[in-house]
């Protein structure tokens, strides 16, 4: 699914018009970057939650040249399945 298929999704169970739909998409999406972005962790009960993960600096290779290559500390965002979402998935019969 992408992000337009769940706007026209959200368009038509909800009974409104494409661009409203689409803005609806956006604050949702923005508000959780911010989060992200604030380090806070995003918890949806039934689906499961974002959390920044950090990794340490390492020396890495480049794969093509065979240098080595220091390679920054990050954080990266990283999802975590909830126990229904889980279940659901796995008991879902075509």
């Amino acid at each position: 699914m992408t992000k337009a298929d769940l706007i026209n999704v959200i368009a038509e169970k909800a009974g409104i018009t494409r661009v409203k739909a689409e803005t609806v998409v956006n604050t949702i999406f923005d508000s959780m970057v911010e989060a992200l972005m604030r380090n806070d962790r995003i918890e949806i009960r039934g689906f499961g939650s974002f959390v920044n993960r950090m990794y340490g600096a390492y020396k890495g290779r480049n794969p093509r040249t065979g240098e080595v290559i220091n390679v920054d500390e990050k954080k990266l965002p990283f999802f975590k399945v909830g126990k229904e979402l889980k279940e659901d998935i796995n008991n879902f019969k075509k």
